[in-house]
């Protein structure tokens, strides 16, 4: 790696802050990772500070797989040792069935083990400059100076948001709610028809079965929280009454192969959100400040992007510190190359989103503007010619203006009156009457 800095720490030890730290510190440089979360316990639970998300499923696309392949197959090994699986599609990868607490604890114990990284528990205050340029950071009062900050700190990243504002985003205007389970060694899993389980998109609302690791999966249920009832889901008994009405769903949770290892989970409202990091005149908010990951993208969590979009600005990020011997020109291309690649599936994200939002509010498909993409990707059901076209943008090996060529037929296939298929389940009404007529079960 090039040299002109020297220490470097990373705000933040998760998914993104983990793995751009091991990556640099086997690059020759020393890096200080500071959490305010002490790390995987030796035994038990973990339960990561601060990090909502945490207990909730993840779904890891074949990006991740690679991003792990190329800086660091012995954590995927670890992963592998652990009970997550590598689903392959051909001959690439294209998912990771894990738990974010498998994956997360797999990194850390690799970080913890890495001879030029440091890991530090604590909170940061906020950033330390000095005429101008950054210094370090303030941890429980205390600095820790770099030459280099990376803020990896997630969505909220608060200790540098007087510097870089909330930037732009939307409501997602979706929320959901979870159980995992386990199977029993022997028995079947229920229907997939998905490289992460089986998922299912219904005209109000949709429904989804993660599979993870060791036999572990996650039912989930995602609708707009826009009725107070939707709440009384936080209970087992509701929960598993709404399930059971879901007929690819009941599957799952038959007796004989579902084995509830947690109570319910409700998950809260996100927003899409997108962070530059620099000032109108093109110029970093403060040099010698780099965010990634979350810190600068988020999106719904429906698509299950998340790690993906990170971990591929986490591998760029590393190139341009190995390749740039100056800082700031790293930040200002990384700023850059964000643009290009990474903040197209936020505006991908706000716009899908945002029609969702209005078809699960009993509107019909609109005709009268640009068709989102995932009716057009939908569309496909009804001409499998538009398959070639739509098929790198699911696996995100093309940005979403790839699917500009399909959308005229797409909405030609609309405007005859055809819609997708759904699958058999109840109305958003009648889910709603079996969450609302449901004894909760102290």
């Amino acid at each position: 790696m090039a040299g002109g800095y020297m220490g470097i720490v990373a705000v933040g030890a998760g998914p993104t802050g983990l793995f751009t730290a091991i990556a640099l510190a086997r690059r020759g440089r020393d890096v200080t990772v500071i959490d305010r979360d002490p790390g995987p316990p030796a035994h038990g639970d973990w339960r990561r500070k601060g990090v909502m998300q945490f207990q909730h499923p993840h779904s890891f696309r074949g990006q991740v797989v690679e991003a792990l392949r190329a800086e660091m197959p012995d954590v995927l090994d670890r992963l592998e040792s652990s009970g997550a699986a590598v689903v392959m599609h051909g001959d690439r990868a294209a998912a990771l069935h894990c738990r974010r607490m498998v994956f997360e604890r797999e990194l850390w114990r690799c970080a913890a083990e890495e001879p030029r990284l440091r890991l530090v528990c604590g909170h940061v205050d906020d950033v330390v400059a000095h005429r101008g340029r950054t210094t370090g950071v303030r941890v429980d009062g205390r600095q820790v100076s770099a030459d280099l900050v990376i803020d990896a700190s997630g969505r909220a990243s608060r200790f540098t948001r007087a510097l870089r504002g909330r930037g732009e985003g939307a409501d997602c205007g979706a929320t959901y709610v979870g159980r995992q389970y386990r199977l029993p060694a022997d028995a079947p899993g229920g229907p997939t028809n998905s490289v992460i389980g089986l998922s299912l998109g219904f005209p109000e609302y949709g429904a989804v079965v993660f599979l993870h690791d060791s036999r572990v999966y996650t039912v989930a249920l995602i609708h707009t929280g826009d009725d107070h009832r939707w709440h009384r889901l936080r209970h087992d008994d509701v929960f598993e009454a709404a399930v059971g009405a879901i007929p690819a769903l009941a599957d799952w949770i038959q007796p004989d192969r579902a084995v509830p290892i947690a109570s319910v989970l409700p998950g809260g409202r996100l927003q899409n959100r997108y962070r530059g990091q620099l000032d109108d005149s093109g110029r970093p908010v403060l040099p010698g400040l780099i965010s990634v990951g979350d810190s600068v993208c988020t999106t719904t969590p429906l698509a299950g992007r998340g790690v993906a979009l990170a971990l591929m600005q986490a591998r760029e990020l590393v190139r341009l510190l190995e390749d740039h011997r100056d800082v700031d020109a790293a930040a200002a291309e990384f700023d850059q190359w964000c643009s290009r690649r990474i903040k197209p599936w936020f505006a991908d994200h706000v716009r899908t989103d945002g029609e969702r939002v209005r078809r699960w509010s009993g509107h019909d498909v609109a005709l009268d503007r640009p068709l989102p993409s995932d009716l057009v990707v939908a569309a496909a059901e009804a001409d499998p010619r538009l398959a070639d076209i739509v098929g790198p943008y699911i696996t995100m090996d093309a940005l979403p203006d790839s699917l500009a060529p399909a959308e005229r037929r797409a909405r030609e296939i609309f405007s005859c009156g055809w819609r997708p298929t759904y699958p058999p389940g109840p109305t958003r009404d009648e889910l709603i009457s079996v969450v609302s007529t449901t004894p909760a079960v102290a």
